[in-house]
């Protein structure tokens, strides 16, 4: 199964028409999404056409395959009006052989872990910055970056998940990095 991994749409509709062409270009059959979908958020600028109505309108024909965990400027109302869940804040799925454990970022990272084995990966957004990171014993940090709001020189982009690989890619289509589970 291939697992295209997104965070941090803060409601661009031209980002979220970006990453759902290169959903569809990369033939994924899940799109993750690590929270903060429609709100840009007091800290950040409007990202470029900020128009949560339509992000709403793109990504809820897509129900189907898309599961989400709650980033810090989701809220109930957002819950209203999105036809899939996006309160929850974590979700675990397996990469290889390995435990992931999916979560926005703001209340369980590096600072603050969850509850990992030795081995399980800890997958979060909100930074707005890609990351790749080994810490512990044989634990994995993943961070997908921003789809519309990136920083500290970051691309626009998201993640792959297949097999046992972690692939990151700007919204392009080109690869920028790829790690092994």
């Amino acid at each position: 199964m291939k697992i295209m991994i997104a965070s941090d749409i803060h409601g661009s509709a031209y980002y979220c028409r970006e990453l759902l062409n290169a959903f569809e270009r990369e033939g994924a059959d899940r799109l993750l999404l690590l929270g903060d979908i429609l709100y840009h958020g007091p800290r950040n600028d409007l990202p470029r056409e900020y128009a949560p109505k339509e992000v709403i309108a793109m990504l809820n024909p897509l129900a189907q395959r898309i599961f989400c965990v709650r980033g810090n400027c989701d809220t109930e109302v957002d819950q209203m009006v999105l036809s899939f869940p996006i309160l929850s804040d974590y979700c675990l799925l397996t990469g290889g052989k390995r435990l992931i454990y999916a979560t926005h970022g703001h209340n369980y990272n590096l600072k603050s872990l969850p509850p990992l084995q030795r081995g399980d990966i800890l997958l979060h957004g909100h930074t707005h910055v890609p990351a790749w990171e080994r810490f512990g014993e044989d634990n994995l940090y993943l961070n997908p970056g921003s789809v519309s709001i990136p920083k500290e020189g970051s691309a626009h982009g998201y993640m792959l998940l297949e097999d046992d690989f972690a692939l990151w890619k700007d919204l392009n289509g080109e690869e920028y990095h790829r790690e092994k589970l």
